[in-house]
């Protein structure tokens, strides 16, 4: 055992809170219970539920324990992109307002602008972002999650920030990878009212599939930016040579 077994102690229970077996408004089990069920000490079991404070998943209230409460939101156009840490940054600032969230059959449409295999089941959580204050769009955003991480969705509803780290949290799993392609396309009718354009207009599709160290893809993203509103910059720095 780690000196960080507290972690492997909050990753259980945040998978279990995300799969529902402690719904908003329940208590977790006791210190003592979870001292028992993972074999470790108090303080220990006081630092994972610190842990799960911190991320805003439970309050611990006099005589009531720890109970479970809705995720809180955390509180451009630009993106300046040159590692996989900087992809959580560009959420910063802007908030994410869900339509859909439900789990469908990857059909040809959906296969053709993701990669995923036709007839698999994945969480898609369908919405629009916009920067804090601000009442135009910045992008209508597709996410296709993984069914293995599904349980995730249960947290979305007032979570802001990209999905990717927090099935990283959730599950203790490791995104090493995620390759990135950016197409032009022609907005449709549906996607013109959201993004709030004429039918017909250029716009730029990003797809992002993110990929774990397991060789897994976790999910996969579909961000589609009105031509006019959006900018992407990257800083390319040359390698020495030996």
């Amino acid at each position: 055992m780690t000196d960080h077994r507290y972690l492997r102690v909050a990753r259980e229970l945040r998978k279990e809170i995300a799969e529902g077996v402690y719904p908003v408004g329940s208590q977790l089990p006791t210190e003592h219970e979870l001292c028992d069920r993972f074999s470790v000490s108090r303080y220990t079991v006081r630092e994972a539920l610190r842990r799960l404070r911190e991320d805003n998943l439970v309050v611990s209230r006099p005589r009531a324990g720890t109970v479970v409460v809705p995720r809180t939101a955390t509180s451009c156009y630009a993106q300046d992109v040159v590692s996989i840490n900087d992809l959580v940054a560009f959420a910063a600032g802007s908030s994410f307002e869900i339509d859909s969230n439900a789990m469908v059959t990857v059909d040809e449409e959906i296969a053709a602008r993701t990669g995923l295999p036709m007839g698999a089941e994945w969480l898609a959580v369908r919405g629009i972002r916009r920067v804090d204050g601000q009442d135009a769009p910045i992008c209508r955003t597709e996410y296709y999650i993984n069914r293995t991480f599904a349980g995730v969705g249960r947290l979305l509803q007032r979570h802001a920030g990209p999905i990717f780290p927090l099935i990283e949290d959730v599950f203790g799993v490791s995104v090493v990878e995620v390759r990135q392609h950016i197409r032009a396309v022609i907005v449709g009718p549906e996607l013109a009212e959201a993004l709030r354009v004429g039918p017909g207009t250029a716009a730029l599709q990003m797809q992002r599939t993110y990929t774990t160290s397991e060789d897994e893809v976790a999910q996969v993203t579909v961000n589609t930016h009105a031509g006019d509103d959006y900018r992407y910059s990257m800083t390319l720095h040359r390698v020495s040579g030996p």
